[in-house]
């Protein structure tokens, strides 16, 4: 069974568990939004909405509300000095159809539960290192032993940027020109 419906100024044709990428609607995601404008009902018989089925809706459950990618939009004007720059991103509701429901029948399927991101494990040789240098026994000034500053040292020198090239000399023999761009007297 599929059905056609109309949403944000765009026809959709949608069927049950089908991933639809719409432009913005309310809703949270694991909500479930239900789209009252169904154009067509298709399947083993085809009934045509004049100009929507009666009685009949989609119900989708909203996957993730989000943004597409920026668009620029530049204006120009030859030999005006006028320019424009503008950028723009389009929200979007990514959908996954549940149900196509008809004769005015509520949804059966409710929000799924969300589910619970697990926390990525820690990196274990960064942990380690972390480890050492907290258990290590200061010496009589209170200062941490000299194996885990030079390894702080080693990092931070890794890290460091290559040094810049020395300038030039000035070429000999020749008069620096003058900075106006003016006739040398």
């Amino acid at each position: 069974m599929f059905a056609v419906i109309r949403t944000g100024g765009k026809q959709y044709r949608v069927a049950a568990e089908d991933v639809i990428k719409i432009d913005k609607v309310s809703g949270d995601p694991g909500e479930i939004v239900q789209f009252g404008e169904v154009l067509l009902v298709g399947g083993d018989q085809v009934t045509l909405g004049a100009p929507t089925v009666a009685g009949a809706s989609v119900s989708a459950e909203v996957l993730q509300q989000g943004r597409g990618p920026k668009i620029i939009a530049f204006k120009k004007r030859r030999r005006k000095n006028s320019r424009r720059k503008r950028g723009h991103r389009q929200e979007f509701t990514l959908l996954r159809v549940t149900e196509i429901l008809t004769d005015g029948a509520q949804p059966s399927k409710s929000a799924r539960p969300k589910t619970e991101r697990k926390q990525p494990a820690p990196d274990t040789a960064s942990t380690q290192e972390t480890a050492s240098a907290e258990n290590a026994v200061p010496d009589s000034h209170g200062e941490a032993p000299e194996s885990t500053s030079r390894a702080k040292k080693a990092q931070t020198k890794s890290h460091a940027k290559p040094a810049k090239k020395p300038a030039k000399p000035a070429a000999k023999g020749k008069a620096a020109k003058p900075s106006s761009g003016g006739k040398k007297k």
